[in-house]
């Protein structure tokens, strides 16, 4: 969310102080959108606090290795610390864990709570999280949000949900520097997906054999977001808004952000009466 608000807004948007701001505008005004648009009862923000962590590193070394030369626009870096005070003062939860990617927080997040559970985000990894209905990704297009469910999963690639991540290790994913098994793309990987349901009973059958039986040991524990972290469910939702004015109010005055912190509290206070999970 931080990358696409930082991208689709001028770069000369600046806060009284000359703060370059619209990555924090960006931010808070798409999280307005989409708590006005879909109304979810408990809302939780995670955030990559490491967005390559080392022990896939150790596995995969080429895991988002492309990225590595600039992973974070140096204009964007100091919005990042402005763009999680502000919700952390609005009242919405902020969630990481060291040494963990946000999709990660997400799957772990996904597993303890009752559906319906909606992500919003651009990450197709999350993809593998689609059950049904139930569970679904609003995943970021021209023209709005588009709901990635079980259906739009099988349409896309003609797998369930649950298997987008052997799927990923099979035909690779160039955006996550993951190399794949040569000579299997897209087709090839959806009938072996189809025809054994996993890549542990594709290895379980010899399908493959050798570095690239190797590799997809490795790939199984670096591509699927982790499930069972040792993270707290976040309360999601505040009896009212915002958790901290004086912070609200100090931020706004800063940095010149007073109208979009309206939007997202005015949308927060909209949401459905508490109900428990």
């Amino acid at each position: 969310m931080f990358f696409r608000a930082f991208y689709a807004i001028p770069q000369t948007m600046r806060g009284p102080g000359g703060h370059l701001i619209n990555a924090v505008r960006g931010t808070l005004d798409t999280l307005a959108r989409y708590v006005t648009d879909r109304k979810p009862r408990h809302l939780a923000f995670t955030t990559d606090e490491d967005w390559r962590p080392a022990w896939r590193v150790d596995l995969i070394k080429e895991y988002k290795e492309q990225r590595t030369g600039e992973p974070i626009p140096p204009a964007l870096i100091p919005q990042v610390p402005i763009i999680l005070a502000a919700l952390t003062a609005v009242g919405v939860d902020v969630v990481g864990l060291e040494d963990y990617e946000a999709e990660d927080i997400v799957a772990t997040l996904a597993a303890k709570v009752k559906p319906p559970i909606e992500i919003a985000s651009g990450d197709r990894d999350l993809f593998s999280q689609v059950r049904g209905r139930e569970v679904i990704v609003l995943y970021p297009q021209k023209g709005g949000p588009v709901e990635v469910d079980e259906a739009e999963v099988h349409k896309r690639y003609s797998i369930p949900g649950r298997a987008y991540a052997d799927f990923a290790m099979l035909r690779g994913d160039p955006s996550d520097g993951l190399p794949g098994i040569p000579g299997v793309g897209d087709k090839t990987a959806a009938q072996y997906v189809t025809r054994y349901g996993s890549v542990q009973a594709m290895l379980d059958a010899g399908v493959f054999k050798g570095p690239q039986a190797d590799y997809l040991r490795k790939a199984m524990r670096v591509v699927p977001p982790v499930r069972d972290l040792p993270i707290d469910v976040p309360r999601g939702r505040r009896d009212r808004y915002p958790d901290e004015p004086e912070i609200v109010e100090e931020l706004a005055r800063r940095y010149g952000i007073a109208n979009n912190l309206e939007r997202l509290l005015t949308a927060l206070s909209k949401l459905p009466a508490l109900t428990k999970r």
